[in-house]
């Protein structure tokens, strides 16, 4: 994908599609986005039921359960908000058409996910009933298990894209709709609610990466003298690069339309750290404590040297802190580890070897997600940079066309 900084691609290349009834179908009230921000907790609730239920309960062969029931309903709590969001933004006739231009640019992809919900959940039943419950990784490598995780990540960042889209504003003198500009302040209930929406799409991948991730418990090294390069040790590797990824996504992304609000960084690391750990691991409570305290420190001091960061450039800054991070973070769960579980059973040159990799993980994955644009905003950029730059030259020549006026002489 071409690869182009948000700051050459013009405002209509990023802006939101306008819609033909005008920019109030685009935009909701609070109650709306809370509607739907309510309906995906109860559905991501369902999941973590479900997920505790297959790692607590060895011989469950059934698909008929408690928690099933509170996953499933939450799918049609789901499927009837979106209904109820579309129902006075569609128009009376509905055709193929008309609900593609109509359908809000907020509520598509919760849309597409709740189509995904269906469709993995029916064929999740027919699975069970044909060919049994699945166990172990088993779980993880289900195909309608990957429609229904892929469903509630679109569902789930629902409310979060419909306060991007309520951002946009009518113009005073016109009525074209005027989207928010990147860096724009979230404040109080939009920041609470962007926070709870980016939890909730991020707690279904971190559930469904359980079998490679460093959140679930410490991952400290066998202490085998001889790894072989398909190991246990080389997977635990594995699993620190991926949470890595998976911690660092939605905070990267939310980064890409506003200004951070203070502690979501903290708040989207922390809440999978400790939701994970106790639903799926070992309850070891050291980890999630640890990395939440490690970190807070990371942003607390990354805005305290704000100004600074800021004079590398945004997508510079971002890397610089893509960097480090990742390190701080398991580094510190590798020092606390020393004082509650004996330490990491690894030698100098695989602990700095790890550090050095999440550094570089982080980095590449902060460079990646705040500069990949769409390819239509990367191609309206191109002639927009031409014309710039044309407009330049053209000052230049003008400037050197145009004699310059006589110096004042003294009376």
């Amino acid at each position: 994908m071409p690869t182009t900084p948000p700051s050459a691609i013009p405002p209509s290349a990023t802006a939101l599609p306008d819609l033909p009834d005008g920019a109030a179908s685009a935009r909701f009230t609070a109650r709306e986005r809370w509607t739907l921000a309510a309906a995906s907790l109860w559905l991501v609730v369902g999941l973590q039921l479900d997920a505790f239920a297959h790692s607590t309960i060895p011989d469950l062969e059934t698909f008929w359960t408690p928690w099933h029931a509170v996953m499933y309903s939450g799918i049609a709590a789901c499927g009837l908000t979106l209904v109820w969001l579309l129902r006075s933004r569609l128009p009376q006739t509905v055709t193929y058409r008309s609900l593609l231009r109509a359908t809000p640019s907020a509520l598509r992809l919760p849309v597409i996910g709740m189509a995904l919900l269906l469709v993995g959940g029916g064929i999740d039943t027919l699975w069970h009933n044909l060919f049994g419950i699945e166990k172990g990784l088993e779980i993880f490598f289900s195909p309608s298990h990957y429609l229904i995780i892929a469903g509630m990540v679109l569902v789930a960042a629902g409310p979060a894209l419909m306060v991007a889209s309520s951002a946009s504003t009518v113009s005073a003198t016109a009525s074209a709709t005027v989207p928010a500009t990147p860096g724009r302040r979230l404040r109080g209930a939009d920041a609470v609610l962007t926070t709870i929406s980016a939890v909730l799409a991020a707690i279904p991948v971190h559930i469904y990466t359980g079998h490679a991730s460093a959140l679930e418990e410490p991952l400290l090294g066998t202490g085998d003298t001889d790894m072989s390069s398909f190991s246990l040790d080389a997977q635990m590797f594995h699993a620190y690069v991926g949470s890595t990824v998976v911690l660092l996504v939605p905070i990267l992304l939310i980064s890409r339309r506003w200004r951070l609000p203070v502690a979501a960084p903290t708040v989207l690391v922390a809440a999978p750290a400790f939701l994970i750990c106790l639903v799926l691991g070992d309850a070891e409570l050291w980890l999630p404590v640890t990395i939440t305290a490690a970190t807070a420190v990371v942003e607390l001091v990354a805005r305290a040297l704000a100004p600074r960061l800021r004079a590398l450039g945004p997508d510079q800054s971002w890397m610089v802190l893509g960097l480090a991070a990742p390190a701080v973070v398991w580094g510190a769960v590798l020092a606390v580890s020393t004082v509650t579980a004996g330490g990491p059973a690894w030698n100098l040159h695989m602990i700095s070897g790890l550090l050095a990799l999440v550094a570089f993980t982080g980095a590449g994955t902060a460079w990646l997600v705040r500069r990949v644009q769409p390819a239509g905003a990367a191609a309206q950029a191109e002639p927009a940079r031409s014309t710039q730059a044309g407009s330049a030259q053209a000052d230049r020549t003008q400037a050197e066309r145009t004699p310059a006026e006589p110096a004042p002489t003294a009376p």
